[in-house]
């Protein structure tokens, strides 16, 4: 008999969630799924496909209420005719090794009760502060027999379980008791992998892949969305992790379609190391299965064209090209130069005057091009445009057009290799760059002032797929290649020109640089994932100076990554170092209850030196007149 304990904010079921329940058919005369939450019909039918029972309850009391009125509803007299009950929930990907052995094991011991994996014990209570918490079976695989789930303690166990009201009540009342609670009242448990044969307290999130290679069938989805430095403080690659899940069989599309709805995209990226480096000779192309693609350019400055063109020539199969520009003049400049231009696999061309110039290229692509988009007569888009970075330096411009050309389209052999990813994995949606660092202060404030209006955008196109806290993964620089399915839910709505901001107001808040951050996010609330790209002459570039700052940014804070972002987001805002902020992150990281009373003054303090600073601002400003404030965007 097997609990099934499911939830889905959107009342979806991915792929992964029949696939298991079917696995685990012929090994339980009963399936009941309990979902917290309401299902589409879709959904429902596909679990009433996999399972006995599919009941749906209101999402009140996380996993552990949902077992309990489970089993409140399913009957002790019906359960009593089992011989073993197994409560288990979603938060796992398998089965990636068979469930056969681990059963025909587990079923020889004399047990009471036993769990796929442990969690060693901490003291103090990572949870309290205070107290021990004791080892315990992790709860998404716990097997119970009878002579437990038969007793009056195990009704006692659920008669009085508290409701509980969020994540840490659910560890503390259930995960981290159950285990420890059953065997003082004298019941046996064991975990099938236990810890003991692991270096770590917590092998199903540090140790994936020795678990993996012991036949253990279950892979935790935390792996993939814990925070990435406690993952790098301990070593963990995901990426290795996902190769030996290939390895053994397992549909690892089911694992992107799930991460991509569930993870922020950036978390994900780092996690499962999603950055290509992708060679300049084809290594992985298959050119019997091409795509049919187009590339829409934008051309600005028409004494790119060339320069772009030459860009397209290198995809490794025929395309169209779709070439928008902002007036008649240029238009003919750029028909001229196609007309002198021999490039064999160009099947057609087709230059476009837009009515207007807001927006600039996302204008042009998501209106300009609207119906290309819509079609359906392609499977890849190439998204170019003429880029001059006019409000930083030559060099930081310069390396910002290079950095995205170039790990867009860098060589015949590098272009086939991007379009082999596409052919390798179905729900890839979107490959582009990744964030411009050099030259520009990106890293750290991705966002700018487009957090909001994101969010804002987000909640109208349906986009509930979680945001990264600090900078989004988004193709800053707006250059990429993707499936125009990934990007229905923004190339379906019926943009205006009106609604962009005029060019000498493109600035951020503004709806291109908003659209520009939602783009991997509502990808990925469709199911497609992410991967950025770069070659090998780029990856050197960015590494080095990545390595660089980083060594330098770390040498005055104590401790690995992870502690001395802590200590940092403890202390917060450091601003321009003044005697306001230093007083504030004392306090923070000294007194924080006192910090938490003082904060209303602290932030009157604040506009205050905000406001001076303004003043001071629009005075100097206001007596330079050739002044053109730079914007702190990185889309122009």
């Amino acid at each position: 008999m097997i609990f099934y304990l499911f939830h889905d904010s959107r009342g979806e079921v991915d792929d992964y969630i029949p696939y298991k329940l079917a696995k685990l058919r012929s090994h339980a005369a009963h399936i009941f799924v309990v979902v917290n939450g309401p299902l589409t019909a879709t959904a429902r039918s596909t679990l009433r496909g996999v399972a006995d029972t599919v009941w749906e309850r209101e999402n009140v009391g996380f996993d552990v209420w949902g077992y309990k009125e489970a089993l409140e509803r399913f009957g002790e007299e019906r359960l009593a005719q089992f011989d073993e009950v197994i409560l288990m929930n979603y938060t796992w990907f398998g089965p990636i090794r068979p469930f056969e052995p681990v059963f025909s094991r587990m079923e020889s011991e004399r047990l009471d009760f036993w769990g796929m994996t442990d969690h060693g014990g901490k003291t103090p209570n990572p949870f309290t502060g205070k107290g021990v918490m004791h080892r315990h079976l992790q709860s998404h695989w716990i097997a119970v027999r009878p002579r437990l789930f038969r007793s009056q303690a195990w009704l006692d166990y659920w008669r009085d379980m508290p409701m509980i009201t969020h994540y840490t009540e659910s560890v503390l009342n259930h995960e981290s008791r159950f285990t420890h609670h059953f065997s003082e009242l004298g019941f046996r448990g064991q975990a099938a992998f236990p810890l003991d044969d692991y270096s770590t307290e917590h092998p199903a999130l540090l140790e994936p892949d020795r678990l993996l290679a012991a036949g253990c069938p279950a892979l935790k989805r935390r792996i993939f969305f814990h925070y990435p430095p406690f993952m790098d403080r301990n070593a963990v690659i995901g990426k290795w992790t996902l190769r030996r899940v290939e390895e053994f069989g397992y549909p690892i599309r089911m694992v992107w379609q799930n991460l991509a709805r569930t993870t922020p995209p950036k978390t994900l990226n780092a996690n499962a190391a999603m950055l290509e480096v992708l060679p300049d000779v084809d290594v992985s192309y298959d050119a019997s299965r091409p795509f049919r693609i187009a590339a829409l350019v934008h051309i600005f400055y028409e004494d790119m064209t060339d320069e772009l063109l030459d860009r397209l020539a290198m995809l490794p199969s025929p395309y169209d090209v779709y070439i928008t520009t902002t007036d008649h003049e240029k238009a003919e400049d750029i028909r001229g130069i196609l007309a002198q231009r021999q490039d064999p696999l160009l099947r057609r061309s087709e230059v476009r005057v837009l009515e207007s110039n807001r927006g600039r290229d996302l204008s042009a692509f998501f209106i300009g091009c609207r119906d290309v988009l819509r079609s359906g007569a392609y499977d890849l888009i190439v998204k170019l445009h003429s880029k001059k970075t006019a409000q930083q330096s030559f060099n930081a411009g310069r390396m910002f057009a290079r950095q995205q050309m170039e790990n867009v389209l860098s060589s015949p052999g590098y272009a086939a290799n991007l379009v082999a990813l596409f052919q390798k994995e179905p729900g890839l949606g979107i490959v582009y760059p990744p964030m411009i660092h050099i030259g520009y202060p990106t890293m750290g404030r991705g966002w700018f002032a487009n957090r909001q209006p994101t969010e804002k955008l987000a909640k109208k196109l349906g986009i509930t797929v979680p945001f990264d806290e600090v900078s989004p993964l988004a193709p800053f620089g707006c250059m990429w290649v993707g499936r125009p399915e990934a990007l229905r839910l923004v190339a379906d709505v019926d943009w205006t020109y009106d609604e962009y901001a005029p060019p000498q107001e493109h600035r951020d808040g503004s709806l291109a640089h908003v659209q520009e951050r939602i783009i991997s996010y509502a990808a990925a609330e469709l199911g497609y994932h992410t991967r950025t790209v770069l070659n090998s002459e780029h990856a050197s570039i960015s590494h080095t100076a990545l390595e660089y700052k980083l060594d330098q940014m770390s040498s005055t804070t104590p401790g690995y990554p992870l502690e001395q972002i802590q200590l940092l987001h403890r202390a917060g805002w450091f601003g321009s170092g003044g005697f306001l902020q230093f007083s504030r992150m004392y306090v923070r990281l000294n007194q924080p209850r006192v910090a938490k009373a003082l904060l209303p003054l602290f932030r009157l303090a604040r506009h205050g030196v905000y406001a001076v600073r303004r003043l001071r601002h629009r005075r100097v400003w206001a007596d330079t007149p050739t002044a053109d404030t730079p914007s702190e965007s990185t889309s122009a």
